[in-house]
């Protein structure tokens, strides 16, 4: 019988971000993204999305916004391993220009889903995205992606405040992430040239990472 890892995507994205990452022995559960209330905190939105654990000290897996958001639910209930891929476990690990985009409510004075095609270079560019297959799925996000989520998503990211995290936390990081840079992040483990979408181009690397951890 196979044991369930939980597992959140990046800010806005669905199941596919793990559609290369296998895990011998292990089903990959993927929790879906909820709408946020209007002002509805990080901590209660954790909770809700913690409904969809139905196992006693479960395998957590979140993915950039999604790592997150797996700290603040395993805050509420205790995990067997909370697992973090290309994100930071406080705020002093997130970059310089994105408290200060928080300290002025930046993300309040520009749309929170500009037109695709004006940015989607330089977003892709600080995602790591390269081949055609991961532009057309990125581009399959961000046209779909609900302008109110994204506006909550985005404030709760610059506004985040933790300093804590569980013990049994593992950090995957890639040393060429252009949104999370590493020189203010100290992970368990580094991907070597990996970027923000390691769990997706370098999913093998990383679940061999992954896999020798649940052992």
């Amino acid at each position: 019988m196979q044991k369930i890892i939980y597992c959140i995507s990046g800010l806005g994205v669905d199941e596919r971000v793990f559609d290369n990452l296998h895990l011998k022995g292990y089903e990959l559960k993927y929790i879906p993204w909820l709408m946020p209330g209007k002002k509805e905190t990080i901590q209660e939105y954790a909770a809700r999305m913690a409904v969809y654990i139905k196992h006693d000290r479960p395998v957590l897996l979140g993915v950039s916004f999604g790592g997150m958001v797996a700290i603040e639910i395993a805050r509420q209930l205790k995990v067997q391993k909370l697992i973090i891929i290309s994100s930071v476990k406080s705020d002093r690990e997130m970059p310089n220009w994105m408290k200060v985009a928080g300290k002025i409510r930046l993300n309040k004075l520009l749309p929170s889903k500009p037109p695709y095609k004006l940015t989607e270079k330089i977003d892709n560019r600080r995602l790591g995205v390269s081949t055609e297959e991961e532009k057309l799925m990125v581009r399959a996000y961000r046209k779909k992606a609900d302008p109110i989520y994204l506006d909550w998503a985005i404030h709760q990211v610059l506004n985040w405040k933790n300093d804590w995290h569980p013990d049994n936390l593992v950090h995957i990081h890639g040393d060429m992430d252009k949104i999370f840079p590493i020189k203010k992040i100290k992970p368990t483990y580094i991907i070597k040239e990996g970027t923000h979408m390691i769990i997706y181009n370098r999913a093998k690397e990383v679940g061999h990472c992954i896999e020798k951890e649940l052992k």
